[in-house]
């Protein structure tokens, strides 16, 4: 244990020390057995012939990365439909996001969200040196209020940042709804478009990101591998931006961000047969999704129309009671103190002893 010479104090940066704690989905305990609905993960297991391709690249862990990612920024431009240059990818797309920020906000420009939303978004504004302004989601439905967002875009504000569908809550933001929000939005302010959970949208309503990209040069789309790939473990998200921001984005970007394990997975995850299995799965999930929203209906819950795999209990006050209840129970679920409980699609089984949790709360 270091003991210092003389006593000193290094002060931290004010919005360093403000920042609100980012907490994560609660772990199953070592040697405990319990259901892990707490963090919004694929249930199922790497496909073989993304483990055979992290086994071969584990060889080569003792040099860099490719610094930029070459061959997995083509395999997504392609896989997205856009040009190689479009595409930055980063260390899951929280750390992109930051890179995003880092771009274009000046220390004391308002960057708009909805909330409650994704809780990093107030820490990377935060860090990042911008004012956080959050606009409430609707109560009743859990949507995102665009009409309150665009009016609450000022001349100060630099970035708003979409979230759908949006996490905690569930819904996707409507096509109509978009354009509207965009047609009002001044064209100099950046609209980040995080579609975290893309792969799970059901909703013939939602908008086509890449050809709203095509069309609003003031948007950014945010991706990742994480959900719907079940690469949560490795970290690796993305952005598609028109190429001078994309420049940008990736200038800032933290050099070898993106491991070479995380790179080889990705890489074998993008490959034909391997994308076709790993998509079947999200419809088997979609499908679970279905049968344990309309069995919560069935017990009476009123819900949001989720279209990511998780689900929303706006419960308000007894939110930690419950998340405790469901924890003793066997099932973590991820609760946000005062409003309400987010549960993950999981396995089947993990599914029935939360609706049998939740059944009793009624």
């Amino acid at each position: 244990m270091l003991t210092p010479v003389e006593e000193a104090f290094v002060p931290l940066r004010a919005a360093v020390s403000a920042l609100p704690a980012y907490v994560p989905g609660a772990r199953v305990a070592a040697g405990s057995q319990a259901w892990k609905l707490s963090s919004n993960e694929n249930p199922y297991p790497p496909l073989p012939s993304v483990l055979d391709a992290i086994a071969r690249g584990a060889a080569e862990v003792n040099r860099y990365p490719d610094m930029y990612a070459g061959e997995l920024v083509e395999a997504l431009a392609s896989h997205t439909g856009v040009a190689p240059e479009n595409v930055v990818v980063g260390n899951g797309s929280v750390a992109v996001l930051a890179h995003v920020l880092q771009a274009v906000v000046e220390h004391g420009d308002e960057v708009v969200f909805p909330w409650r939303s994704f809780e990093a978004y107030p820490i990377a504004v935060a860090v990042a040196g911008g004012k956080a302004v959050m606009v409430p989601v609707e109560a009743s439905t859990g949507r995102l209020d665009l009409p309150a967002m665009a009016a609450a875009v000022t001349p100060a504000t630099r970035v708003v940042l979409v979230c759908t569908p949006n996490n905690p809550t569930g819904p996707a933001v409507h096509a109509a709804e978009l354009e509207t929000f965009l047609a009002a939005v001044p064209r100099d302010v950046l609209v980040v478009v995080d579609e975290a959970y893309l792969e799970f949208v059901r909703d013939p309503e939602v908008p086509d990101g890449v050809d709203l990209l095509r069309r609003h040069q003031n948007v950014v789309l945010l991706r990742t591998l994480s959900k719907a790939y079940g690469l949560a473990g490795l970290r690796v998200g993305y952005a598609v931006a028109e190429p001078r921001l994309a420049a940008g984005i990736r200038a800032v970007s933290t050099p070898f961000g993106v491991s070479h394990l995380a790179q080889v997975a990705a890489l074998a995850s993008l490959a034909p047969a391997a994308q076709s299995e790993l998509l079947d799965r999200v419809d088997a999930l979609v499908t679970e999704r279905t049968r344990v929203t309309e069995s919560l209906r069935e017990q009476g819950w009123d819900l949001p129309d989720t279209q990511a795999n998780f689900v929303w209990f706006g419960l308000g006050e007894p939110t930690a009671q419950r998340a405790a209840e469901a924890s003793a129970a066997g099932v973590l679920v991820r609760p946000f103190a005062g409003d309400g409980l987010r549960v993950s699609i999981g396995e089947t089984e993990a599914n029935d002893a939360f609706l049998r949790i939740a059944a009793t709360w009624r």
